[in-house]
């Protein structure tokens, strides 16, 4: 019987993933001064042991002001290294690839933790608000502070910064990085017609729209190993009227391949306010399709992501060839050990492999009494 694809390895550029089965970048709100703690490895230890492919470590904020929340990882400064280091070396021994996802919130910057609201920091919040830079001075929602609209000078700085970061990646032993285009922060703001109104290099039509992406990519791409991988999360859809169609996010796909992005991570939306979300109901799989069209019209890999909760489900994306990768999020939140689970349902002879002998060992056994008993 052949193998599962979902369980057969993928090459990205130097890297190789064991399995198709990727962590996505969960922010853990749990961070102080950006930097890792117990927590954030208690957290990666679950999945670590759990069989997993590969795994991204949440939106981490390349600069101080560019945090989604106070709690958020940071990589704007060497102090930060060790930590991500730490992270690092957990999953390596497991043999398990680790990336970063390198952020900037832009105008969704300075807010509250979801389970307080998501909304914006202020005067009833324990942490004071810090001003928010986007493309133009337009408020993500009603309820938002007006951001300031980017300079020139800003944009250079925003650059390197994300330039450093992947330096600092690099220093910590990760091995990819990748860039956060999507979810209604900075790099998806400026692509975005419904955040940007810039009538200079960096707004207007397609191409100046695509600028920052595209520079943010040459940036990080002269700074990384020419081995390590460079991945690009994009939101593939507004899904608001005048915002990013497919057709766009397809054609931003193969110019950021044409610059050396290996993967794009195919998502979808975020800038909107709370009420365009919620009045969207998320289907399983919802978001596959996204990737399928990028990787077949872009040529460039693709990892799919967004309610994709079954083996038998992740499995057929592969088999499908609508991505090279499947991201799990609230999946193994619920189930840290999914892809050993799967790989057990997928009748995978090695499965017990993907754990640490000290757990495989006596799982396997287990399993070989629980058969003899039966028969």
């Amino acid at each position: 019987m052949s193998r599962p694809p979902l369980f057969t390895p993928f090459d990205s550029r130097g890297v190789r993933f064991r399995n198709r089965l990727v962590v996505s970048p969960m922010c853990q709100y749990q961070a102080v001064e950006g930097l890792i703690n117990d927590w954030h490895y208690a957290h990666h230890a679950r999945f670590a042991l759990g069989g997993i492919g590969g795994a991204l470590l949440e939106a981490t904020a390349v600069t101080r002001e560019g945090r989604i929340s106070p709690g958020c990882l940071g990589i704007w400064s060497d102090q930060q290294i060790p930590g991500l280091r730490r992270i690092a070396e957990l999953y390596h021994q497991h043999d398990v690839p680790l990336g970063v996802q390198l952020a900037h919130a832009g105008r969704k910057a300075s807010s509250a933790v979801p389970w307080l609201g998501s909304g914006p920091l202020g005067a009833g919040t324990a942490t004071p608000a810090w001003p928010t830079l986007a493309p133009s001075a337009l408020a993500h929602a009603a309820d938002w502070p007006t951001p300031r609209a980017a300079s020139l000078d800003d944009i250079r700085q925003v650059i390197q910064a994300f330039a450093d970061g992947a330096r600092r990646a690099v220093e910590a032993g990760l091995d990819f990085v990748e860039i956060h285009g999507a979810h209604g922060y900075l790099i998806h703001e400026f692509f975005s017609p419904l955040a940007n109104r810039r009538d200079d290099a960096y707004g207007g039509d397609f191409a100046n729209r695509a600028r920052l992406a595209l520079e943010v990519v040459r940036a990080v791409r002269a700074v990384v190993p020419a081995s390590m991988p460079v991945w690009y999360r994009a939101s593939c859809v507004d899904d608001g009227e005048g915002g990013i169609g497919l057709d766009d996010s397809v054609r931003l796909a193969a110019l950021l391949a044409a610059e050396g992005v290996d993967l794009v991570d195919s998502s979808a939306g975020g800038i909107l306010g709370p009420v365009a979300r919620s009045a969207t109901v998320a289907l399983p799989g919802h978001q596959v399709p996204y990737a399928a069209r990028i990787r077949a019209e872009a040529q460039v890999a693709t990892m799919a992501v967004g309610l994709i909760t079954e083996a038998r489900q992740a499995n057929q994306v592969i088999v499908d060839g609508a991505a090279d990768l499947v991201a799990l999020g609230r999946a193994l939140l619920d189930d840290p050990s999914f892809a050993y689970h799967a790989a057990l349902e997928l009748q995978i002879p090695d499965a017990h492999d993907l754990l640490p002998r000290s757990h495989g060992f006596f799982l396997a056994r287990r399993q070989a009494h629980t058969q003899v008993k039966a028969t």
